[in-house]
Protein backbone atom coordinates (compact mmCIF):
# COMPACT_ATOMS: atom_id res chain seq x y z
CA UNK A 1 0.00 0.00 0.00
CA UNK A 2 1.57 3.53 -1.10
CA UNK A 3 2.53 6.26 1.60
CA UNK A 4 0.03 8.89 2.23
CA UNK A 5 2.20 12.38 1.20
CA UNK A 6 3.91 13.73 4.26
CA UNK A 7 4.42 10.63 6.31
CA UNK A 8 7.36 8.13 6.07
CA UNK A 9 6.32 4.32 5.78
CA UNK A 10 5.54 2.36 9.08
CA UNK A 11 8.95 0.97 9.02
CA UNK A 12 10.95 3.83 8.94
CA UNK A 13 8.81 6.15 11.45
CA UNK A 14 11.68 7.54 14.03
CA UNK A 15 10.97 7.40 17.29
CA UNK A 16 8.78 4.45 17.86
CA UNK A 17 10.26 1.39 19.23
CA UNK A 18 8.75 2.80 23.07
CA UNK A 19 6.70 0.86 25.28
CA UNK A 20 3.34 0.02 24.89
CA UNK A 21 2.55 0.37 28.43
CA UNK A 22 -0.87 1.16 28.20
CA UNK A 23 -2.01 -2.44 26.30
CA UNK A 24 -1.54 -4.58 29.17
CA UNK A 25 -4.39 -2.41 31.05
CA UNK A 26 -6.34 -2.66 27.74
CA UNK A 27 -5.72 -6.35 28.33
CA UNK A 28 -7.07 -5.91 31.83
CA UNK A 29 -10.10 -3.95 31.03
CA UNK A 30 -11.29 -6.48 28.09
CA UNK A 31 -10.95 -9.02 30.17
CA UNK A 32 -13.28 -7.68 32.81
CA UNK A 33 -15.63 -5.87 30.16
CA UNK A 34 -18.99 -7.95 30.80
CA UNK A 35 -20.03 -6.61 27.15
CA UNK A 36 -16.92 -8.37 25.54
CA UNK A 37 -19.22 -11.00 24.27
CA UNK A 38 -21.63 -8.88 22.39
CA UNK A 39 -18.49 -7.83 19.69
CA UNK A 40 -18.87 -11.52 17.98
CA UNK A 41 -22.16 -10.00 17.12
CA UNK A 42 -20.69 -7.74 14.83
CA UNK A 43 -18.07 -8.39 11.02
CA UNK A 44 -15.28 -6.39 11.99
CA UNK A 45 -11.68 -6.19 10.85
CA UNK A 46 -9.96 -8.62 13.40
CA UNK A 47 -7.31 -9.93 10.78
CA UNK A 48 -4.43 -7.68 10.74
CA UNK A 49 -4.05 -5.26 8.13
CA UNK A 50 -1.47 -4.68 5.86
CA UNK A 51 -0.47 -1.14 6.17
CA UNK A 52 -0.64 -1.13 10.22
CA UNK A 53 0.55 -5.05 10.89
CA UNK A 54 -2.24 -4.52 13.46
CA UNK A 55 -6.15 -5.51 13.46
CA UNK A 56 -8.10 -2.51 12.14
CA UNK A 57 -9.72 -0.79 14.77
CA UNK A 58 -13.37 0.73 13.83
CA UNK A 59 -13.78 4.11 15.50
CA UNK A 60 -16.77 5.76 13.26
CA UNK A 61 -19.56 4.09 14.45
CA UNK A 62 -20.88 7.57 15.34
CA UNK A 63 -21.25 8.14 11.78
CA UNK A 64 -21.92 4.41 10.40
CA UNK A 65 -22.43 1.58 12.56
CA UNK A 66 -20.50 -1.47 12.22
CA UNK A 67 -22.66 -4.75 10.25
CA UNK A 68 -24.51 -6.53 12.78
CA UNK A 69 -24.14 -10.75 11.93
CA UNK A 70 -28.11 -10.98 12.31
CA UNK A 71 -28.62 -8.78 9.28
CA UNK A 72 -27.59 -10.73 6.13
CA UNK A 73 -29.33 -13.74 6.68
CA UNK A 74 -32.67 -11.95 7.39
CA UNK A 75 -32.33 -9.46 4.41
CA UNK A 76 -31.99 -12.36 2.15
CA UNK A 77 -34.96 -14.12 3.66
CA UNK A 78 -36.95 -11.10 3.11
CA UNK A 79 -35.85 -10.74 -0.68
CA UNK A 80 -36.52 -14.27 -1.62
CA UNK A 81 -39.22 -15.55 0.20
CA UNK A 82 -41.23 -12.63 1.62
CA UNK A 83 -40.73 -10.76 -1.76
CA UNK A 84 -40.06 -13.85 -3.79
CA UNK A 85 -42.55 -15.94 -3.04
CA UNK A 86 -44.79 -14.22 -0.88
CA UNK A 87 -44.86 -10.93 -2.58
CA UNK A 88 -48.31 -8.80 -1.80
CA UNK A 89 -49.22 -11.22 0.70
CA UNK A 90 -45.89 -10.39 3.10
CA UNK A 91 -47.70 -6.71 3.88
CA UNK A 92 -49.98 -9.05 6.31
CA UNK A 93 -48.49 -12.21 6.71
CA UNK A 94 -44.85 -11.18 7.32
CA UNK A 95 -45.47 -8.17 9.34
CA UNK A 96 -44.71 -5.31 6.66
CA UNK A 97 -47.39 -3.35 7.85
CA UNK A 98 -47.49 -2.78 11.22
CA UNK A 99 -43.07 -3.29 11.14
CA UNK A 100 -42.91 0.74 11.81
CA UNK A 101 -44.78 0.53 15.23
CA UNK A 102 -43.37 -3.03 15.66
CA UNK A 103 -39.64 -1.59 15.07
CA UNK A 104 -40.89 1.59 17.13
CA UNK A 105 -41.63 -0.33 20.54
CA UNK A 106 -37.89 -2.06 20.05
CA UNK A 107 -36.09 1.36 19.99
CA UNK A 108 -37.63 2.75 22.57
CA UNK A 109 -36.36 0.88 25.71
CA UNK A 110 -32.57 2.13 24.48
CA UNK A 111 -34.33 5.79 25.11
CA UNK A 112 -36.43 5.58 27.65
CA UNK A 113 -39.68 5.55 26.29
CA UNK A 114 -42.99 3.29 26.85
CA UNK A 115 -44.91 1.31 23.92
CA UNK A 116 -46.37 2.89 21.27
CA UNK A 117 -44.60 6.29 21.37
CA UNK A 118 -42.41 5.97 18.80
CA UNK A 119 -42.93 5.12 15.33
CA UNK A 120 -40.21 4.49 12.85
CA UNK A 121 -39.22 5.56 8.92
CA UNK A 122 -38.37 8.61 6.65
CA UNK A 123 -35.25 10.10 7.43
CA UNK A 124 -34.08 12.00 10.48
CA UNK A 125 -34.97 15.73 8.25
CA UNK A 126 -38.23 14.67 7.12
CA UNK A 127 -38.92 13.91 11.10
CA UNK A 128 -37.82 16.99 12.23
CA UNK A 129 -40.00 18.86 9.53
CA UNK A 130 -42.92 16.50 11.55
CA UNK A 131 -41.65 17.52 14.49
CA UNK A 132 -40.90 21.33 14.56
CA UNK A 133 -44.47 21.82 12.03
CA UNK A 134 -46.08 19.98 14.94
CA UNK A 135 -44.67 21.63 17.68
CA UNK A 136 -45.63 25.09 16.77
CA UNK A 137 -48.92 23.86 15.80
CA UNK A 138 -49.58 22.48 19.69
CA UNK A 139 -47.99 25.62 20.83
CA UNK A 140 -49.67 28.47 22.48
CA UNK A 141 -51.38 31.06 20.71
CA UNK A 142 -49.03 34.58 20.76
CA UNK A 143 -45.60 32.26 19.97
CA UNK A 144 -43.29 34.21 17.37
CA UNK A 145 -40.17 32.37 17.91
CA UNK A 146 -38.69 29.33 17.72
CA UNK A 147 -35.37 28.15 19.63
CA UNK A 148 -32.41 26.01 18.10
CA UNK A 149 -29.35 25.15 19.43
CA UNK A 150 -26.82 27.29 18.09
CA UNK A 151 -24.06 24.76 17.77
CA UNK A 152 -26.69 22.51 16.05
CA UNK A 153 -25.99 19.95 13.22
CA UNK A 154 -26.98 22.06 9.79
CA UNK A 155 -29.84 20.27 8.82
CA UNK A 156 -31.45 21.07 12.07
CA UNK A 157 -31.01 24.74 11.52
CA UNK A 158 -32.27 24.22 7.89
CA UNK A 159 -35.57 22.54 8.36
CA UNK A 160 -36.46 24.97 11.93
CA UNK A 161 -35.62 27.87 9.29
CA UNK A 162 -38.45 26.27 6.35
CA UNK A 163 -40.99 25.67 9.30
CA UNK A 164 -40.82 29.13 10.69
CA UNK A 165 -40.84 30.38 7.41
CA UNK A 166 -44.43 28.47 7.06
CA UNK A 167 -45.58 29.05 10.41
CA UNK A 168 -45.22 32.84 10.26
CA UNK A 169 -42.93 32.25 13.70
CA UNK A 170 -39.00 33.76 13.45
CA UNK A 171 -35.46 31.31 14.43
CA UNK A 172 -33.30 32.44 17.16
CA UNK A 173 -30.09 30.27 18.09
CA UNK A 174 -28.98 30.34 21.53
CA UNK A 175 -26.40 28.25 22.75
CA UNK A 176 -27.78 25.21 24.68
CA UNK A 177 -26.60 25.81 28.10
CA UNK A 178 -28.49 29.73 27.70
CA UNK A 179 -31.69 28.24 26.65
CA UNK A 180 -32.72 27.93 30.50
CA UNK A 181 -32.22 32.47 29.98
CA UNK A 182 -33.30 33.08 26.97
CA UNK A 183 -36.89 31.28 26.73
CA UNK A 184 -39.76 33.24 27.16
CA UNK A 185 -43.56 32.82 26.70
CA UNK A 186 -43.44 33.54 23.05
CA UNK A 187 -40.91 30.86 22.64
CA UNK A 188 -42.93 27.76 20.74
CA UNK A 189 -40.59 25.09 20.77
CA UNK A 190 -36.54 24.74 21.19
CA UNK A 191 -34.78 21.77 19.23
CA UNK A 192 -31.95 21.25 20.73
CA UNK A 193 -28.95 18.10 20.14
CA UNK A 194 -28.87 16.08 22.89
CA UNK A 195 -24.87 15.52 22.01
CA UNK A 196 -23.03 17.89 19.96
CA UNK A 197 -21.78 16.32 16.84
CA UNK A 198 -18.66 18.16 16.87
CA UNK A 199 -17.61 18.04 19.93
CA UNK A 200 -19.10 15.05 21.68
CA UNK A 201 -20.47 17.54 24.52
CA UNK A 202 -23.36 16.14 26.00
CA UNK A 203 -26.32 18.45 26.83
CA UNK A 204 -28.84 18.75 29.99
CA UNK A 205 -31.81 16.96 28.38
CA UNK A 206 -33.73 17.51 31.90
CA UNK A 207 -32.91 20.45 33.02
CA UNK A 208 -33.43 22.33 29.55
CA UNK A 209 -36.80 20.26 29.13
CA UNK A 210 -38.03 21.47 32.78
CA UNK A 211 -36.78 25.32 31.80
CA UNK A 212 -38.76 25.36 28.54
CA UNK A 213 -41.93 23.89 30.10
CA UNK A 214 -41.43 26.60 33.05
CA UNK A 215 -41.85 29.00 30.11
CA UNK A 216 -45.20 26.89 28.53
CA UNK A 217 -42.40 25.93 25.22
CA UNK A 218 -42.18 22.44 24.12
CA UNK A 219 -38.85 20.33 23.82
CA UNK A 220 -37.85 18.84 20.43
CA UNK A 221 -34.81 16.83 21.10
CA UNK A 222 -32.28 15.49 18.48
CA UNK A 223 -31.26 12.07 19.70
CA UNK A 224 -28.59 11.34 16.46
CA UNK A 225 -25.44 10.84 18.58
CA UNK A 226 -26.78 9.81 21.84
CA UNK A 227 -29.39 6.95 21.50
CA UNK A 228 -27.87 3.70 21.55
CA UNK A 229 -24.73 5.15 23.47
CA UNK A 230 -26.25 6.45 27.15
CA UNK A 231 -29.86 6.42 28.73
CA UNK A 232 -32.18 9.56 27.63
CA UNK A 233 -34.93 9.24 29.62
CA UNK A 234 -37.69 10.49 27.08
CA UNK A 235 -40.69 9.65 29.49
CA UNK A 236 -39.09 10.26 32.42
CA UNK A 237 -38.08 13.66 31.81
CA UNK A 238 -41.29 14.19 30.18
CA UNK A 239 -40.04 15.31 26.77
CA UNK A 240 -42.29 16.48 25.02
CA UNK A 241 -41.40 15.11 20.38
CA UNK A 242 -37.49 13.68 19.66
CA UNK A 243 -36.43 12.76 16.49
CA UNK A 244 -33.41 10.25 15.76
CA UNK A 245 -31.07 8.28 13.29
CA UNK A 246 -30.72 4.36 13.49
CA UNK A 247 -27.84 4.11 11.33
CA UNK A 248 -24.90 5.20 14.36
CA UNK A 249 -24.90 3.72 17.26
CA UNK A 250 -28.28 1.47 16.73
CA UNK A 251 -26.26 0.28 13.87
CA UNK A 252 -29.24 0.20 11.26
CA UNK A 253 -26.97 0.28 7.98
CA UNK A 254 -26.39 3.42 5.85
CA UNK A 255 -29.91 5.29 5.07
CA UNK A 256 -31.83 3.22 7.90
CA UNK A 257 -34.53 4.62 8.39
CA UNK A 258 -35.07 7.13 11.48
CA UNK A 259 -37.83 7.63 13.93
CA UNK A 260 -40.41 9.56 15.67
CA UNK A 261 -40.84 10.03 19.48
CA UNK A 262 -44.07 11.75 20.48
CA UNK A 263 -45.14 12.00 23.74
CA UNK A 264 -48.19 9.81 24.72
CA UNK A 265 -50.28 12.78 26.08
CA UNK A 266 -49.52 14.84 23.25
CA UNK A 267 -50.58 12.18 20.13
CA UNK A 268 -54.30 13.21 20.32
CA UNK A 269 -52.92 16.55 20.12
CA UNK A 270 -49.73 16.01 17.45
CA UNK A 271 -50.83 17.38 13.59
CA UNK A 272 -48.67 16.15 10.96
CA UNK A 273 -47.95 18.58 8.12
CA UNK A 274 -47.09 15.37 6.03
CA UNK A 275 -50.59 13.77 6.40
CA UNK A 276 -49.80 10.75 4.34
CA UNK A 277 -51.93 7.82 3.23
CA UNK A 278 -50.24 5.74 5.89
CA UNK A 279 -51.19 7.77 8.56
CA UNK A 280 -55.39 7.91 7.67
CA UNK A 281 -57.45 6.74 10.35
CA UNK A 282 -58.53 3.96 7.37
CA UNK A 283 -55.75 4.38 5.04
CA UNK A 284 -57.41 1.81 2.91
CA UNK A 285 -60.42 3.58 2.91
CA UNK A 286 -58.97 5.92 0.05
CA UNK A 287 -60.95 8.84 1.71
CA UNK A 288 -60.56 12.32 -0.14
CA UNK A 289 -60.79 13.36 3.42
CA UNK A 290 -57.93 12.87 5.84
CA UNK A 291 -58.53 11.71 9.53
CA UNK A 292 -55.52 11.16 11.56
CA UNK A 293 -55.00 7.39 12.52
CA UNK A 294 -54.55 7.37 16.79
CA UNK A 295 -51.73 6.94 18.39
CA UNK A 296 -48.62 6.88 16.99
CA UNK A 297 -49.13 5.61 13.87
CA UNK A 298 -50.11 9.52 13.03
CA UNK A 299 -47.11 10.09 12.66
CA UNK A 300 -46.62 7.99 9.49
CA UNK A 301 -46.84 9.19 5.65
CA UNK A 302 -46.15 7.06 3.29
CA UNK A 303 -45.52 3.70 2.23
CA UNK A 304 -42.47 2.36 4.18
CA UNK A 305 -39.11 1.44 2.91
CA UNK A 306 -39.31 -2.68 4.12
CA UNK A 307 -35.69 -3.39 3.18
CA UNK A 308 -34.28 -0.97 5.03
CA UNK A 309 -37.04 -1.42 7.74
CA UNK A 310 -36.24 -5.08 8.15
CA UNK A 311 -32.58 -5.05 8.16
CA UNK A 312 -32.76 -2.62 11.27
CA UNK A 313 -34.99 -4.89 12.51
CA UNK A 314 -32.42 -7.38 12.82
CA UNK A 315 -29.88 -5.23 13.51
CA UNK A 316 -31.47 -4.55 16.69
CA UNK A 317 -31.54 -8.18 17.82
CA UNK A 318 -27.32 -7.24 18.60
CA UNK A 319 -29.29 -5.12 21.80
CA UNK A 320 -31.07 -8.65 23.42
CA UNK A 321 -29.74 -8.86 26.78
CA UNK A 322 -27.75 -5.94 26.78
CA UNK A 323 -28.70 -2.63 29.11
CA UNK A 324 -28.12 0.91 28.14
CA UNK A 325 -26.60 1.54 31.52
CA UNK A 326 -24.01 -1.39 30.92
CA UNK A 327 -23.78 0.47 27.59
CA UNK A 328 -23.10 4.01 29.47
CA UNK A 329 -21.18 2.76 31.56
CA UNK A 330 -18.58 1.06 29.02
CA UNK A 331 -19.01 4.10 27.10
CA UNK A 332 -17.67 6.36 29.62
CA UNK A 333 -14.74 3.57 30.47
CA UNK A 334 -14.23 3.27 26.91
CA UNK A 335 -13.48 7.07 26.25
CA UNK A 336 -11.67 8.10 29.51
CA UNK A 337 -8.88 4.94 28.54
CA UNK A 338 -8.73 6.72 25.25
CA UNK A 339 -8.12 10.10 26.44
CA UNK A 340 -5.34 8.40 29.37
CA UNK A 341 -3.60 6.95 25.90
CA UNK A 342 -3.38 9.81 23.66
CA UNK A 343 -1.81 11.73 27.17
CA UNK A 344 0.48 8.78 27.20
CA UNK A 345 1.57 8.19 23.52
CA UNK A 346 1.42 11.85 21.83
CA UNK A 347 3.69 14.52 22.13
CA UNK A 348 2.24 17.15 24.20
CA UNK A 349 0.33 20.43 23.20
CA UNK A 350 0.32 18.71 19.38
CA UNK A 351 -3.39 17.58 20.54
CA UNK A 352 -6.30 19.16 22.45
CA UNK A 353 -9.57 17.44 23.92
CA UNK A 354 -12.83 19.13 22.79
CA UNK A 355 -14.61 16.40 24.14
CA UNK A 356 -15.85 17.56 28.19
CA UNK A 357 -13.80 15.74 30.66
CA UNK A 358 -16.78 15.34 33.30
CA UNK A 359 -19.05 12.06 32.55
CA UNK A 360 -22.13 13.67 32.97
CA UNK A 361 -21.26 16.27 29.83
CA UNK A 362 -19.52 13.43 27.85
CA UNK A 363 -21.46 11.48 24.84
CA UNK A 364 -19.24 8.40 23.32
CA UNK A 365 -17.22 10.15 21.33
CA UNK A 366 -14.06 12.01 21.85
CA UNK A 367 -13.10 14.37 19.69
CA UNK A 368 -9.50 16.66 19.56
CA UNK A 369 -8.42 19.68 17.54
CA UNK A 370 -5.24 19.90 15.70
CA UNK A 371 -2.77 22.05 17.30
CA UNK A 372 -1.93 25.25 15.05
CA UNK A 373 1.65 24.43 15.53
CA UNK A 374 0.53 21.58 13.13
CA UNK A 375 -0.31 23.79 10.17
CA UNK A 376 2.81 25.08 8.54
CA UNK A 377 4.45 21.66 8.89
CA UNK A 378 2.12 19.16 6.45
CA UNK A 379 -0.38 21.34 4.66
CA UNK A 380 -0.64 20.08 1.35
CA UNK A 381 -3.16 20.33 -1.80
CA UNK A 382 -5.47 22.81 -0.10
CA UNK A 383 -6.15 19.69 2.35
CA UNK A 384 -5.92 20.90 6.13
CA UNK A 385 -3.10 19.03 8.22
CA UNK A 386 -5.85 17.25 10.45
CA UNK A 387 -7.73 16.02 7.34
CA UNK A 388 -4.53 14.58 6.08
CA UNK A 389 -3.81 13.17 9.97
CA UNK A 390 -7.17 11.44 9.69
CA UNK A 391 -5.81 9.54 5.81
CA UNK A 392 -3.22 8.20 7.35
CA UNK A 393 -4.69 6.77 10.20
CA UNK A 394 -7.69 5.17 8.25
CA UNK A 395 -4.59 4.30 6.02
CA UNK A 396 -3.14 2.41 8.97
CA UNK A 397 -6.05 0.94 10.10
CA UNK A 398 -7.56 3.17 12.68
CA UNK A 399 -10.59 4.69 11.26
CA UNK A 400 -12.11 7.85 12.25
CA UNK A 401 -13.27 10.75 10.84
CA UNK A 402 -12.17 14.79 10.44
CA UNK A 403 -14.49 17.49 10.64
CA UNK A 404 -13.38 20.91 8.86
CA UNK A 405 -11.42 22.97 10.26
CA UNK A 406 -8.74 20.77 12.64
CA UNK A 407 -11.18 18.12 14.55
CA UNK A 408 -10.02 14.36 14.42
CA UNK A 409 -13.40 12.79 15.40
CA UNK A 410 -13.09 8.78 17.51
CA UNK A 411 -16.67 7.35 17.88
CA UNK A 412 -16.87 4.89 20.86
CA UNK A 413 -19.61 1.80 20.16
CA UNK A 414 -19.28 -0.19 23.67
CA UNK A 415 -21.31 -3.21 21.95
CA UNK A 416 -18.47 -3.59 19.83
CA UNK A 417 -15.60 -1.35 20.30
CA UNK A 418 -12.74 -2.54 22.93
CA UNK A 419 -10.22 -1.15 25.26
CA UNK A 420 -7.69 -2.98 22.73
CA UNK A 421 -9.12 -1.01 20.14
CA UNK A 422 -8.93 2.42 21.91
CA UNK A 423 -5.33 1.56 23.12
CA UNK A 424 -3.84 1.19 19.57
CA UNK A 425 -5.64 4.10 18.40
CA UNK A 426 -4.05 6.20 20.20
CA UNK A 427 -0.78 4.34 19.64
CA UNK A 428 -0.97 4.79 15.77
CA UNK A 429 -2.36 8.58 16.06
CA UNK A 430 1.10 9.12 18.40
CA UNK A 431 3.04 7.91 15.32
CA UNK A 432 1.40 9.63 12.96
CA UNK A 433 1.87 13.16 15.12
CA UNK A 434 5.24 11.93 15.28
CA UNK A 435 5.99 11.30 11.86
CA UNK A 436 4.82 15.25 10.95
CA UNK A 437 7.76 17.15 9.59
CA UNK A 438 9.48 19.56 12.90
CA UNK A 439 7.55 17.65 15.37
CA UNK A 440 10.11 15.95 17.97
CA UNK A 441 9.86 12.33 18.64
CA UNK A 442 10.81 12.82 22.30
CA UNK A 443 11.05 10.01 24.70
CA UNK A 444 8.49 7.64 23.33
CA UNK A 445 8.81 5.34 26.31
Amino acid sequence: MSETPGFPAAAARPGSAGAREQAARAAELDAADPLAAIRDRFVLDDAPDEASGGAGVYLDGNSLGALPRAVPGRIADVIAREWGELRIRSWTESGWWTAPERIGDKIAPLIGAGPGRVVVGDSTSVNIFKAVVGGVRMAGKGCTEILVDATTFPTDGYIARSAARMTGLAVRPVEPGGIADEVTERTALALVNHVDYRTGRLNDLPGITHALHSAGALAVWDLCHSAGALPVGLDAHHVDLAVGCTYKYLNGGPGSPAYLYIRESLQERFESPLPGWNSHADPFAMDPGYTPADGIPRGRVGTPDILSLLALEAALEAWDGVSIEAVRTKSLALTDFFLECVQAYVPPDLVRSLTPQAHERRGSQVSLACSPKLGSSFAQGGTPVAGQVMDELIRRGVVGDFRHPDVLRFGFTPLYTSFADAERAAWVLGEVLRALPGVSSGDDG
